[in-house]
């Protein structure tokens, strides 16, 4: 067997245990495995999306610092406690270990979970946001309603090529700091996470934003159509002739001014 052969077979005996792991789940708590359904008006685009490839690569890294973090710190102990006392530390060794291999294994899992329930669907009204498997927390925002639309990229989004966009919405109480999973929850703002094309979505939902009949970031008068409608020449014709034609039907003669129309 060659070198790249054995990792390869790793990784699809991995996948194969993940996916069964998921299917137990999904049928356990009720999972939905197809994006969440929106209405959508007839010849209206509708766009089912979910976090790139680099999100979870993402995740995972910040899995294994934190994971060498708290590694470190329980080699530190386990170290403390052999050279207080050899015996305890030898026998303690092996729980540990099956601590720290229990640990990891359970949020290597949750990394892979979080992942494939995260859906997005967007349509020329509203955004939907689901994730969640013990929780399923599923938020609908109307673009109409929509303040603010920003992109976050940190260095390490950066190297993975992905950024999330914040869409707040109008109304409610403020969102609490830091607290961004439950405040998209919460409807008062949403939060799509570790998407590749982030500047595309953003422009996409500021266009569909301003071609709502109310925009919401203050540019109602560029989108009102009373404000800008125009009579043309022929429509003021046509006018004057249906003008002229009633009052000729009614036997009155035309003295309503030519110019008031």
């Amino acid at each position: 067997m060659t070198q790249n052969a054995r990792p390869e077979k790793l990784r699809s005996a991995s996948r194969w245990i993940y996916r069964g792991v998921w299917g137990v789940l999904v049928r356990w708590f009720r999972v939905p495995e197809h994006p969440p359904e929106l209405p959508c008006l007839p010849g209206d685009s509708l766009e089912s999306f979910r976090p790139a490839e680099g999100f979870l690569g993402y995740l995972k890294l910040q899995f294994w610092l934190g994971f060498a973090v708290l590694g470190g710190f329980g080699c530190f102990v386990w170290l403390a406690v052999l050279v207080a006392s050899p015996v305890a530390g030898l026998v303690a060794a092996l729980p540990l270990a099956a601590l720290m291999a229990t640990l990891a294994a359970a949020f290597y899992l949750a990394i892979h979970l979080r992942f494939d329930t995260t859906w997005y669907v967007m349509t020329g009204r509203s955004l939907r946001i689901r994730r969640g498997i013990w929780v399923i927390h599923e938020t609908t925002i109307t673009f109409e309603n929509v303040q603010n639309v920003e992109i976050d990229q940190g260095p390490l989004q950066r190297w993975f090529g992905i950024a999330d966009i914040r869409v707040d919405t109008a109304g409610g109480s403020q969102p609490q700091p830091g607290n961004q999973a439950a405040t998209a929850a919460g409807g008062h703002r949403g939060l799509i996470e570790g998407v590749r094309d982030a500047a595309r979505i953003r422009d996409l939902i500021l266009v569909r934003l301003r071609s709502s009949r109310t925009a919401g970031l203050g540019d109602e008068h560029e989108t009102d159509p009373i404000a800008n409608f125009g009579w043309t020449p022929m429509q003021l014709a046509v006018l004057r002739e249906i003008r002229d034609g009633a009052l000729a039907i009614a036997g009155a003669p035309p003295s309503v001014d030519a110019a008031s129309i």
